[in-house]
């Protein structure tokens, strides 16, 4: 066995209401003047109120900053830093999903040390202290509560990462009960994402380990097990509380085991469509493993007997190609679209959009099989159709 580092958040809370506990934790990182950081929809469906209620009761007042939407450009990191130096906070809550974690991570960092926004961008740029940070999820999909990283958007179609042991939380809370009204689309999106990183994890070509190997197999159990309910009855407490975990284990695999060809050719349609993260994972997802098999067919068939929660016989390509069909099968289970054409991508942005996943390369050299143009190009045209990937069929 290759020697490996692990690493993660210090301490998880798992449990429905934990979230109004947020003042002991506080408490216990010296936290007194917090800035809590959310978006206007949680805001305006009444699910943050309750977090503050109980922070003002226990005497912890927190200067909130509801200002995040998705992909967050700099602008929103940089006016929420404001915000927290102008009001003299002394650490932060991020209440909502990945963008807004994101952005508490990185204004902690600004705010506990003395760089300047693009001094982060990078892997292992971060130099200096961060403020105490909270960050309680509202979405089982992004498994931000337990990674090291940050995503924020530069330009018209650009983003960039803040990579560093750095921005892993103080505390990652998991409350189930803040995922109840999540809508059937997005229980949908976010949960094919945590799917994702969980698969992406087990094959990764760099730093896959012991500890990730099974993260992401409890994680990806958990999911598979999970998303139907969670999808169709919202309500389901059980399913939620599932989602959660199996989203946040699949975080801390990949925080660890890096994700790859999925990740690189899902971020250009974000970037050129707005389409949600989630579900442009979930478009290119079956044909990136069509391209995958030749290398990854061992490790595809190790985990098809979790989706399918029952044994898978045959040969190894045989079980690796019922892993994908059966991840069709869960897409259209949960109603996402199922095509590049149908989620409204046009066909002659196919080279354009091959071209932005080749500068992607961070992600690249994760993935099990090596990823040019060509093949880039290849993806998204059997992702565009719906048909299988020619020369894996």
């Amino acid at each position: 066995m290759q020697g490996f580092e692990f690493n993660t958040v210090k301490r998880i809370i798992n449990g429905a209401g934990s979230a109004l506990q947020l003042a002991e934790q506080c408490r216990r990182l010296g936290i007194a003047k917090p800035l809590l950081v959310t978006d206007p929809g949680l805001m305006a469906i009444g699910l943050v109120q309750p977090v503050l209620a109980a922070l003002e009761a226990e005497g912890l007042g927190a200067t909130v900053f509801d200002q995040v939407r998705e992909d967050p450009p700099e602008a929103t990191v940089l006016t929420a830093a404001d915000l927290g130096r102008s009001q003299g906070v002394d650490g932060v809550i991020a209440v909502g999903g990945g963008s807004s974690m994101d952005v508490a991570k990185v204004v902690a960092v600004l705010l506990g040390g003395k760089q300047a926004l693009a001094q982060l961008y990078g892997v292992g740029n971060v130099s200096g202290e961060r403020l105490p940070l909270i960050l309680v999820p509202t979405t089982a999909g992004t498994g931000s509560e337990v990674t090291p990283v940050a995503v924020i958007t530069t330009g018209e179609t650009t983003k960039a990462g803040v990579s560093s042991p750095v921005l892993l939380p103080d505390v990652a809370v998991l409350d189930a009960d803040l995922t109840l009204g999540l809508p059937p689309m997005v229980t949908a999106m976010t949960g094919v994402d945590a799917m994702v990183h969980a698969i992406e994890a087990y094959t990764s070509r760099h730093q896959k380990n012991p500890l990730s190997d099974n993260l992401a197999r409890q994680a990806l159990g958990l999911l598979a097990r999970n998303i139907r309910t969670a999808v169709h009855d919202g309500g389901n407490r059980e399913a939620r509380e599932n989602m959660l975990l199996g989203a946040c284990l699949a975080g801390q695999a990949f925080a660890n085991a890096p994700v790859a060809a999925v990740h690189a050719l899902a971020y250009p349609l974000g970037g050129h469509y707005h389409i949600p993260h989630g579900l442009s994972n979930s478009l290119v997802l079956p044909s990136v493993l069509e391209f995958n098999l030749p290398q990854a067919c061992e490790q595809y068939a190790e985990l098809v007997d979790i989706v399918a929660g029952k044994p898978v016989t045959g040969s190894a390509e045989a079980r690796a190609r019922v892993l994908i069909e059966l991840l069709r099968t869960l897409i259209d289970d949960v109603a996402l679209p199922a095509t590049l054409e149908i989620a409204g991508v046009r066909e002659q942005d196919l080279e354009m959009l091959a071209e932005d996943a080749m500068l992607q390369q961070r992600l690249l050299v994760n993935n099990p099989r090596d990823v040019d143009y060509d093949d880039a190009l290849g993806i998204y045209r059997a992702a565009f159709s719906g048909t299988p990937l020619r020369g894996t069929a």
